[in-house]
């Protein structure tokens, strides 16, 4: 924290007048679910992006990051889809988004220290975009970050800023999870109707352990994968004639494939419906501290993305297998998928031989590396000082 802000005064000249964070996170269960109105259940990552932020008294947004050799200079007049590009954009579209929304964001100078890794699945463009919300909502003399409701709307600046000005198709899971997930709690997230439930998640109690592997699986030659899923999932809901594949319930499923009639969209559609039930039994699980019963949710999970959406890559498999077969409860990808992370529900005195036996995997398959650490459920958006 301290880098960040002794970096502001050096680049910006002045001091800051505040330090703002937001976690990445991971997804426990639900993925391709909030485009599709259905439930997801996060946790927000230790990992987190930190902003050190000072108001100026003009409409010029001046931003550096300590990962970035280039900041940027824009006034939020000229801020528009793609303008800036990069990764400048997932903080101007915030300031952007926030104006839209009626609130009055001010100019501001920013410099970030991005601590959430990225391409590895886990939110790092959410963390990013909630700590210059956090900022800016505090600094325009706002009291959003003190509800749960003011934080649902910084959420939803943040994801319009995602989707309108960095061009990334998002369904706003992630941004609710950086605003509002709670320490040793999973957010249940209705992504219908925007409600949330604090779930209790606390592994360490039970001698277990969350086991998150970044595969630093290459990302190349899927760009449009992400859009052309839920370009299918949309598709299928209007020949059902519902406003959502969340309007199938799982008993419907076997009527609803029956008439689609088409393959890709059948497969499609039965990933969205289960995954759904699956959140639904994930929180019964964990209100029966049945983690058995959730690491087989998490295997039923990765089955359905690689072989009904098929997102999953080598590597994601790869690093499922080996450590359910070293003797993880289960395990999956989370995320969008086509690279990044997988999860994995262990025995926590057991944690450091499994990331081990991944790596060996690796190795022995002629793969890159991956990195693995242990997550605990984090706190969301917050002023540090």
């Amino acid at each position: 924290m301290d880098a960040v802000s002794t970096a502001f005064s050096a680049l910006m000249g002045r001091e800051p007048a505040g330090l703002w964070s937001a976690p990445g996170r991971v997804n426990l269960i639900g993925e391709h679910t909030d485009y599709n109105a259905g439930l997801a259940l996060p946790i927000a990552l230790p990992h987190r992006t930190y902003a050190a932020c000072a108001p100026r008294g003009d409409d010029l947004l001046r931003v550096q990051s300590l990962q970035q050799d280039r900041g940027i200079e824009i006034t939020i007049d000229q801020i528009a889809p793609d303008q800036p590009g990069g990764w400048a954009a997932y903080v101007a579209g915030v300031i952007w988004a926030m104006r839209a929304e009626g609130i009055a964001a001010p100019g501001l100078d920013v410099v970030v220290d991005g601590q959430v890794p990225l391409g590895a699945g886990l939110s790092s463009s959410a963390a990013l975009e909630c700590s210059v919300a956090a900022a800016a909502a505090d600094l325009a003399g706002t009291d959003l970050m003190n509800s749960a409701q003011g934080r649902g709307l910084l959420a939803q600046c943040a994801d319009r800023a995602e989707n309108e000005i960095a061009l990334a198709p998002t369904g706003g899971m992630d941004q609710l999870a950086s605003m509002l997930c709670q320490r040793d709690h999973a957010l249940l997230l209705d992504c219908r109707d925007g409600r949330t439930e604090q779930v209790p998640f606390d592994l360490g109690a039970h001698e277990l352990a969350l086991l998150v592997t970044d595969t630093r699986a290459e990302h190349a030659l899927v760009d449009g994968q992400y859009a052309q899923r839920r370009r299918s999932c949309e598709q299928a809901a209007r020949r059902l004639g519902v406003a959502s594949l969340r309007e199938i319930s799982r008993a419907e499923l076997a009527q609803a494939l029956a008439e689609l009639d088409d393959d890709l969209l059948s497969r499609r559609a039965r990933h969205v419906v289960t995954e759904i039930d699956r959140v639904e039994r994930a929180v019964t699980a964990l209100a029966a501290d049945d983690y058995e019963g959730l690491g087989e949710l998490f295997l039923a999970s990765h089955a359905s993305l690689r072989d009904d959406y098929e997102v999953t890559v080598k590597e994601l498999d790869l690093a499922v297998e080996t450590a359910c077969a070293a003797g993880a409860l289960g395990a999956r990808m989370t995320g969008g998928g086509f690279g990044g992370s997988t999860i994995a529900l262990v025995p926590a005195n057991e944690a450091d031989a499994i990331a081990a036996a991944v790596e060996r995997a690796f190795a022995d398959a002629n793969l890159r590396p991956p990195a693995s650490f242990m997550a605990t459920a984090g706190h969301g958006a917050r002023r540090e000082r």
